[in-house]
């Protein structure tokens, strides 16, 4: 399953829940779906899952994360980008190419008001739980590789520096208050 047919899974699921604040829905659905698939199909979506969580390891993000969840683990952020993934083709594409865009989206402005966080863990297991729901058997160990890139130095900056963020995610500081 490459790239496109993946977005294409998600985009379905998320036409099939009623309400795409809740990522671990949109997850679920996802992983039904997949579910139907062969199992070759099934084996490939893990890989490209992890390419699309290896695009999006990096440091702008992060600081991204960072605000919009009062902090963000390395784990936290694996589970932030799950959530990324949930909201589809576009929404990730964008923020990925200019973070501070996540103050526009809806679901980011809600969260902000309420104080939730924004994860999504189970994103991360939709082919684990399609491959076991289709063979009965845990997906093949070998079945991906995770590349993570090495994040980019010259974008690092101090995500404790109030001015800095401000000047480098102006909408997403002034949404949260940071």
């Amino acid at each position: 399953m490459n790239k496109e047919h993946f977005w294409m899974l998600i985009e379905k699921a998320r036409e099939h829940v009623p309400d795409t604040r809740d990522g671990s829905n949109i997850a679920d659905c996802a992983s039904a779906l997949l579910a139907r698939r062969s199992v070759q199909e099934i084996t490939a979506a893990q890989q490209t899952l992890w390419d699309l969580m290896a695009d999006s390891y990096q440091n702008r993000l992060w600081a991204a994360a960072y605000v919009v969840n009062g902090g963000c683990s390395d784990d936290g952020f694996d589970y932030f980008r799950g959530w990324l993934i949930a909201q589809g083709r576009t929404t990730f594409e964008r923020v990925l190419a200019a973070p501070d865009t996540l103050a526009e989206l809806s679901h980011v402005r809600t969260a902000a008001a309420e104080g939730t966080d924004l994860g999504c863990e189970d994103m991360l297991s939709i082919v684990w739980n399609a491959h076991q729901k289709a063979t009965g058997q845990e997906l093949p160990a070998d079945a991906f590789t995770i590349r993570y890139p090495d994040l980019d130095p010259s974008r690092d900056f101090n995500i404790d520096d109030r001015e800095e963020m401000a000047r480098r995610l102006p909408a997403l500081t002034a949404l949260y208050s940071y």
